[in-house]
């Protein structure tokens, strides 16, 4: 830090000197300590928006690949269309329709049932009665006139009923009438009234009649009926004269006839009888038995004719609607048509058109996946990658004035570039066998067969010493390139017969071969070994010929026997690896071979990887052949076997009073075989690990009880018995200790080995695509790529299935790419870019303490240096009087003037 010196230019002027302006200037040098600081603020910020940048730009790429990673997402969508759009229109295809074309006719449409009840003339007419209402096979519902009493008020009754029948009053000229339709289309809709007594207020019988008068008696009668024999409900009230007035009910026996019955025996002072009026309908008589005024009838009928009630009329009936889809014929309720054609939804208009023939002209449904929105997909993609990448490009570079970019030389950009690369160039698996536990236990046995194209299938198959996951894979690996065939063998001897192999690592029984050999048997002849058949031209002296297309071990085994030249071949398989045994049939040094190979055996041209996720492990096949020519036909018998694994819970805790106790896993029986170790350490304590017992001669001592045994013998604290629950039995493990002290730490390594579990691990196919290029997507130099839609439209066309795999399978490419830009991007706390922000903010925030802290200092430094150099300066304005004040007082002394003269 720099110095500031203090100018008071002639201290006895008594001018003194500018406190402010020396302040600042003092402050500002010891604000040059916080320069580096906020420098590096500076970058960080400029740092912190660069990573917000590419953590946009990585998110887009993300939500490129959600489109295309989704089971639900662009590669599942379909397009369709119909031939004839007045017959059946297509309306949905979803994600389970499958592309083709499907022939439908259809040979009438669903129709829906329908009615009304009789019309009345007035649509506010007083309604009285109940009608039950039935739709199809639902829930029949009674449905009473209340005190909404009108048609009106009947429809909402219905419509509110849930009966599944939708009513509305439709009027006209005529009249009002009550419309009904079925809520269900098709033959299970159609309409059902039973019960129905709804009448109209025109239905009551009204009265009628004249008052008694002198000499004569009062007389009247009720509306006329159509029909005499109708059925009646209600009652009337007949008072005579003053007197009181009586009311007749309708009873069981609901006629006119009983009506007339009924009243003249009620002994009130009237007959009643049924006249026949001139129309033919009949009505009731009354007659008073007083004549004059006192005998009038007085009368209120609430009497209904029930027979006129709202009869029902339907006037459509429902039916199912027929149509063949492909040829099989089938029916539906609706003229929506849904599944039919599994995942596709389209709609009946009309029947088909008939042709000349009388038959049915049919119609084409096809669906097809929606090729143009994934290859618009895709291109977008590829312009986010590419901007990604020219946007990384761009920090690993200067800026406009010639200063390096935020991110220049940074560790974070360099990974991300990597990162980035990696992920595009990952090779993407064929298929996978089904995955297994990353548990301890798990061995596999069996073998795998795996062809490519239209080649021959190579076997490979496992032994003790690679069986596992990892060994498989390095057995298929190892037969994946071709490789010469060395022969090792061993000289004759006395009685013993020369004998040797012919061996390429990985090869199988199916290996294609090319190449020659020759076999010498001691001093004999050589004879040339070659694959194919013998020139038409004649055989070559001294050679064998193994047949036309014969190119394989075996063929090559039964050429060399059967050429009799005292050899005898054979095949042998081991560890997956098939080698050509030859033994010569000549005893001693006369029959030594001499075997020189030049025999090649072709590879499976497959790549074997382990994939291992969320303790799960799968073995992913990759063909190193693009397209059809090296898709891949794999035939799994590899069966995992699996001992379970007895896992520690802690299922008492402890307090300062009790001692934590657990078990281990409980298996159905406890005399299983165990094998493993288990921990046990006691709060800070020493851990110890005690092994399951070898199994001993008199009784098992590797079983549940002698694990409890072996603990317990140890003396460490803990006590271990064997506890039955449920039927199964656990090891229970409590502490000597109570408190902290005494809480249980276990870690088990113990296997059921007497529980094993065998699973055969088949083989799933993934894609035929096992790269970026296979959809036309190629990188450039600078890491950016280009993109074919062309080639991309034809691998659509003739392997969609293949594109959904390389996208949407477990660990395929798509599902990879996803997660490594989740690895890499801002969308998740452990990401490259989180983590490179999260540091810059926590340096930022130290910096900006700092700066904050020496601010505050520095404020101090002001406030006391304002306060010194204001009282030094009030001395130097001062030194002027004072310094007259003592020449005053010397020359006092002295009596002498120093300023006399001048």
């Amino acid at each position: 830090m720099g110095t500031v010196g203090l100018s008071f230019g002639s201290p006895t002027s008594g001018v003194g000197f500018d406190v402010s302006s020396t302040v600042s200037a003092i402050v500002a040098n010891l604000q040059n300590v916080e320069t580096p600081w906020k420098t590096q603020l500076a970058s960080l910020e400029s740092q912190d928006t660069a990573i917000s940048s590419l953590g946009t730009l990585f998110s887009n790429l993300s939500n490129d690949m959600s489109s295309l990673t989704n089971l639900e997402g662009i590669l599942s969508e379909k397009t369709g269309s119909s031939s004839d759009t007045n017959v059946l229109s297509l309306t949905a295809a979803d994600s389970s329709a499958i592309a083709g074309t499907h022939t439908v006719t259809v040979t009438n449409l669903a129709t829906t049932s329908s009615g009304y009840m009789a019309e009345i003339s007035n649509a506010t007419d007083k309604l009285s009665g109940s009608v039950t209402l039935q739709a199809g096979s639902g829930a029949a519902q009674t449905i009473t006139i209340s005190s909404d009493n009108t048609l009106s008020g009947l429809a909402a009754a219905i419509n509110s009923s849930g009966v599944g029948i939708t009513a509305s009053v439709l009027t006209d000229a005529s009249g009002s009438r009550l419309s009904l339709v079925s809520g269900s289309s098709g033959a299970d809709g159609n309409i059902s009234i039973s019960g129905n007594s709804i009448v109209a207020a025109s239905a009551q019988l009204s009265y009628s009649g004249v008052a008694g008068s002198t000499g004569v008696a009062s007389t009247g009668a009720l509306t006329g009926i159509t029909d005499a024999g109708d059925t009646l409900s209600g009652s009337i009230s007949i008072q005579v004269g003053s007197g009181t007035a009586h009311t007749v009910t309708i009873s069981s026996d609901n006629t006119l006839s009983a009506l007339a019955g009924s009243i003249s025996a009620a002994g009130i002072g009237v007959t009643a009888s049924v006249v026949t009026n001139s129309d033919g309908s009949s009505s009731l008589s009354l007659l008073s038995s007083t004549t004059g005024t006192a005998g009038t009838l007085t009368v209120a009928s609430s009497i209904l004719d029930t027979s006129d009630s709202l009869g029902y009329t339907s006037t459509v009936t429902g039916e199912n609607a027929n149509l063949t889809v492909d040829g099989i014929s089938l029916t539906s309720a609706s003229n929506t048509v849904a599944n039919l054609i599994p995942g596709v939804t389209f709609q009946l208009l009309a029947p088909s058109t008939e042709e000349s023939n009388s038959t049915l002209e049919p119609v084409q449904v096809v669906i097809g996946n929606d090729n143009t929105n994934v290859e618009s997909t895709v291109n977008q993609f590829v312009t986010d990658y590419n901007s990604l990448v020219s946007a990384m490009n761009t920090q690993d570079g200067n800026t406009s004035s010639g200063t390096p970019e935020a991110l220049f030389g940074s560790p974070t950009l360099s990974l991300l570039q990597q990162q980035l690369l990696g992920g595009l160039n990952t090779t993407n698996p064929n298929g996978s066998l089904a995955s297994i536990s990353d548990t301890a236990g798990t061995t596999l046995s069996g073998s795998i067969s795996i062809k490519v194209g239209s080649g021959t299938s190579e076997t490979v198959t496992l032994s003790s010493s690679n069986n596992s996951l990892s060994g498989l894979a390095a057995a298929i690996n190892a037969a994946a390139s071709g490789t010469t065939m060395s022969y090792s063998g061993t000289a004759g001897s006395t009685g013993v017969a020369s004998n040797g192999t012919l061996t390429a690592a990985g090869a199988g029984t199916g290996t294609i071969l090319s190449g020659t050999m020759s076999i010498e048997v001691g001093s004999g002849t050589t004879e040339s070994v070659v694959f194919g058949a013998q020139p038409s031209s004649g055989a070559a002296t001294n050679t064998i010929y193994t047949g036309s297309g014969v190119n394989t071990l075996s063929g090559l085994a039964a050429a060399i026997t059967a050429a009799n030249i005292g050899v005898t071949a054979a095949t042998v398989t081991t560890d997956g690896t098939t080698s050509l045994a030859l033994t010569s049939g000549t005893t001693g040094t006369a029959g030594t071979l001499t075997v020189t190979s030049s025999v090649f055996a072709a590879g499976t041209g497959v790549t074997a990887t382990v994939v291992t996720s969320g303790g799960m492990s799968t073995l992913a096949l990759a063909s190193e052949t693009a397209g059809a020519e090296g898709a891949l036909s794999v035939s799994s018998s590899i069966v995992a076997s699996t001992d379970p694994a007895l896992s520690y819970s802690d299922t008492g805790g402890y307090t300062s009073t009790t001692a934590d106790y657990g078990t281990l896993t409980g298996i159905a029986n406890a005399g299983d075989t165990l094998s493993g170790s288990v921990s046990i350490q006691m709060g800070s304590g020493v851990a110890h690990t005690i092994n399951v017992p070898p199994n001993a001669v008199s009784s098992p001592s590797n079983t549940l009880a002698g694990l409890a045994g072996a603990i317990n013998t140890a003396n460490i604290g803990v006590t271990a018995t064997v506890v039955t629950s449920n039927g199964l039995s656990s090891l229970r493990l409590v502490s000597g200790t109570v408190g902290s002290a005494g809480a249980l730490t276990v870690t088990s390594n113990i296997l059921d080995t007497g529980n094993v579990s065998h699973t055969t691990l088949n083989y799933t196919n993934s894609s035929d695509v096992t790269s970026l290029t296979g959809l036309g997507i190629s990188v450039n130099n600078d890491g950016s790529i280009t993109f074919d839609a062309t080639s991309l439209d034809s691998v659509l066309n003739s392997d969609y299935s293949g594109v959904v795999g390389f996208f949407q399978n477990t660990n395929g490419w798509g599902q990879n790419f996803s997660t490594m830009l989740t690895n890499a991007g801002s969308s998740a706390a452990t990401g490259i870019l989180s983590l490179a922000s999260t540091s810059n903010s926590n340096i930022e925030s130290t910096l900006n303490a700092d700066i904050t802290k020496e601010n505050s200092l520095i404020s101090a430094q002001q406030t006391s240096l304002t306060a010194e150099l204001n009282s030094a300066n009030e001395i130097m304005e001062q030194l002027p009087t004072q310094l007259d004040g003592v020449n005053e007082l010397y020359s006092a002394i002295t009596g002498y003037n120093q300023n006399q003269g001048g």
